[in-house]
């Protein structure tokens, strides 16, 4: 959010973000069948009807006494759907349909959220004065809020990307396979420096771990054009790569025996052939469209094609745009201005905008592996109203992922902005391409 905006426009664009997002995950609730909220499509997650009571917690949680000085509504829920879950080490949740609230009563627990954050928050907004709250300007804590709803809506897509076809509200769903020939070659890019991060003091809003911006050189490597893609990917299956161990680390290989993984969750065999399961159907596999694997699936392939992960500078500096808009993004970014506007991926080479080096494809068409572990930038800073956001996964096991996927709003479509997740979580819309050193 930029400071320099004038109160009439700044305080426009904050609210209808807000209630933008606000409608976007109504749509995104709606679109589940009303037997199918206590459902846990992902064993890792909460049953969907958390979500339904979190998004509103949150914003009552991050507003209501710090800026608002407002009393707690319901001090059990406020609690209850309070934080998410990230298990580490095999821990899944137990509990049972039965122990969450109906649906109806955090209906009523979302409705009185908004109803009592609305009017006074229109009311500061009116002002922006000046006035801080941690420290930070109103429009940050805003921008948290929101930014937080649309990473969930994300979260939300992939995980209702499992419920089984029967219990979703069927929606548009375009799909683009895409039948050209591909150019799979990789790219030199020469040794340079590349700046990770956002500059502190400035006027672009950013999470606490896209701070301090600091610089790093990169030496050369080479880098695929365009992301692995699913014929490729189909290559690496048909050669034995689920049952070569050596192309596994002790950790990853025990994982996939332990839980039988042997292919993509979104794919599926069916007789002789491989099925992709997109949100409403079961169509032939897109074999031109990115692999969306976990962090482990993407080293096997990596090590069996005799290449590896880029680090998070190395994508940095592959991807530096060849020109750049106002604030900074590439202008790829303007392509992509609603995180509803697909379901699905496209064909790796279906867009023609390219980085400084000729890089395709590295903004909104999946998530992006790096190697490097998450962890906090020199100068890291907790938000002081948030201070687990990042923090508590600066862990050794979560790793960075760059770019974005067809559900990432386009707001978090910067370069700057960083995504985290265990080397082995499989269902994020994420890919992957390859390193040579």
């Amino acid at each position: 959010m930029l400071a320099t905006q004038n109160g009439v426009a700044l305080r426009y664009d904050l609210s209808q973000r807000l209630f933008h997002a606000r409608k976007q995950s109504d749509d995104l609730f709606a679109m589940v069948r009303g037997d199918s909220l206590y459902e846990r499509p992902i064993p890792e997650r909460h049953r969907i009807i958390f979500y339904l009571g979190h998004l509103e917690a949150f914003d009552w949680n991050l507003l209501h006494e710090r800026v608002l000085g407002l009393r707690s509504l319901d001090p059990e829920f406020d609690r209850l759907f309070a934080f998410g879950i990230d298990p580490v080490g095999g821990g899944l949740p137990t509990d049972t349909a039965s122990d969450w609230p109906s649906v109806n009563t955090v209906k009523d627990y979302v409705s009185r959220v908004r109803s009592s954050l609305d009017a006074p928050l229109a009311a500061l907004t009116s002002e922006l004065d000046g006035r801080t709250y941690d420290n930070f300007p109103l429009s940050t804590l805003l921008n948290v809020a929101i930014e937080h709803r649309l990473m969930h809506l994300e979260t939300l897509s992939y995980m209702l990307h499992q419920l089984p076809l029967d219990r979703k509200i069927r929606q548009k769903e375009r799909t683009h396979v895409g039948s050209s020939r591909l150019d799979h070659r990789m790219l030199e890019i020469p040794a340079g420096s590349v700046v990770l991060g956002l500059p502190r003091g400035g006027d672009e809003f950013g999470w606490d771990n896209e701070f301090d911006a600091h610089t790093i050189d990169v030496p050369a490597f080479s880098i695929d054009r365009h992301k692995v893609t699913n014929r490729q990917y189909a290559h690496f299956i048909s050669a034995g790569g689920y049952e070569t161990r050596s192309l596994w680390t002790d950790h990853d290989w025990n994982w996939r025996i332990n839980h039988d993984i042997s292919h993509p969750v979104f794919w599926k065999r069916s007789n002789d052939r491989w099925l992709y399961r997109t949100m409403f159907d079961e169509i032939p596999l897109p074999l031109d469209w990115p692999v969306y694997v976990s962090q482990a699936e993407a080293k096997a392939y990596a090590n069996w094609a005799g290449r590896s992960l880029p680090t998070e500078a190395e994508w940095q500096r592959a991807a530096t745009p060849a020109t750049r808009n106002t604030n900074g993004a590439p202008e790829a970014l303007r392509q992509f201005d609603d995180l509803n506007s697909r379901w699905n991926p496209g064909p790796v080479h279906a867009s023609d905008v390219e980085s400084r080096f000729g890089v395709r494809d590295l903004f909104g068409n999946g998530w992006e592996w790096t190697s490097t572990a998450f962890a906090p930038f020199p100068g890291f800073e907790p938000f002081p109203f948030y201070r687990g956001y990042s923090a508590d996964f600066f862990d050794g096991q979560h790793f960075v992922m760059k770019g974005g996927s067809p559900r990432t709003a386009a707001c978090m479509l910067r370069p700057t902005f960083r995504n985290w997740f265990q080397a082995h979580y499989q269902y994020v819309y994420a890919g992957f391409r390859c390193v040579g050193r």
